[in-house]
């Protein structure tokens, strides 16, 4: 990949969907974060932490992502977090981000509701102040976890619906398919909230049917092996379905074997409305920019087609459609300065 493209790719106006708050957390800040908080944390050493990224599997990755999350306690951590985050996703070009955070990952070790939220929100503001970017803000259902501890969560989220755009699913995707939870989202579209959920990741393309038919999804996160059923792509294709790809999340988790292999070209050519996002990059070894150059690279995207997904990021989000107009004309400002 030449540098110019590079260059091109880190100035390209984006948004990001696919953002795990809590997986963008940096081993510097964790340790940062368990000194201030006076927790032991099992690694002595930001090297010791990077070594233990070494996956093999989605629940390989959920075990060490989880004991991460117990150096988050106050307030100020899920801020401190947040911000973290929202500064490097600036210098990516992002100017409109969707985080996604997981309650029960904290209300389950005794950190209330209302601390993560209020740290978040707060972040969430700053940076709209800082950096001029829109955010939105996703809670996520845990998938392993019953439908009944999701309702509760639900319950809990009442008082904050008003900063809460929409509702996801994620966690262990094997076993746990998304049938078991069409209640609880039946219960958060009654109360106006999007819906998104991870399907296809390593759950079979049956799952991306039950979010699409039994959950009545907008929106899919990863989604790729719905291209192993024809039929399928041609419902994506039809619905104009936004998928919430992760390249390098994809090959950490061995989702894919090889970058060189990546179907997100494959995808635009079937007219999917694919975008590219990070996930959790603090695991995954990538900034969106960087998901944006390795795939570049390795599947010799172009840049009408890095402009076509940065496209579908925006048309693909949460946002109100006078909103998504003016994201659209910085896009299309910046490829017209770029021609």
């Amino acid at each position: 990949m030449t540098a110019d493209l590079g260059s091109f790719i880190t100035a390209l106006p984006k948004a990001e969907l696919h953002l795990h708050i809590e997986g963008s957390l940096e081993p510097e800040l964790m340790f940062a974060l368990a000194e201030r908080n006076g927790i032991t944390i099992p690694y002595r050493s930001v090297e010791e932490v990077r070594a233990a990224y070494a996956f093999s599997n989605l629940q390989d990755f959920l075990d060490i992502y989880y004991a991460g999350a117990a150096v988050l306690q106050t307030r100020a951590d899920f801020h401190d977090l947040a911000t973290a985050y929202f500064d490097r996703a600036a210098a990516d070009g992002v100017i409109h981000a969707e985080i996604m955070f997981d309650p029960q990952t904290h209300t389950e070790r005794g950190v209330a509701f209302a601390i993560v939220i209020e740290g978040l929100l707060s972040a969430m503001a700053q940076a709209e102040a800082r950096h001029g970017m829109t955010t939105r803000l996703i809670l996520c259902f845990l998938r392993h976890l019953s439908e009944e501890a999701a309702f509760a969560t639900l319950a809990e989220a009442e008082p904050w619906l008003e900063h809460i755009t929409a509702v996801g699913l994620d966690s262990s995707e094997l076993g746990h398919p998304p049938a078991k939870f069409a209640r609880v989202f039946a219960a958060a579209r009654a109360k106006g909230l999007k819906i998104t959920a991870h399907a296809g990741e390593e759950g079979p393309p049956a799952y991306v049917w039950e979010v699409l038919d039994i959950i009545g999804t907008d929106r899919i996160d990863h989604g790729n092996r719905a291209l192993e059923d024809a039929a399928l792509v041609e419902r994506l294709r039809t619905a104009d379905m936004t998928l919430t790809v992760c390249p390098l999340s994809n090959l950490k988790l061995c989702v894919v074997d090889d970058l060189a292999n990546h179907p997100i070209d494959r995808m635009l050519a079937a007219g999917l409305k694919a975008t590219l996002n990070s996930d959790d990059p603090a695991y995954f070894g990538g900034t969106i920019a960087d998901n944006y150059r390795a795939v570049a690279q390795a599947r010799g995207l172009d840049r009408a087609a890095l402009a076509t997904l940065a496209r579908n990021s925006f048309t693909g989000s949460f946002l109100p459609h006078e909103t998504i107009a003016s994201h659209l004309a910085t896009l299309d400002r910046f490829l017209a300065q770029e021609a």
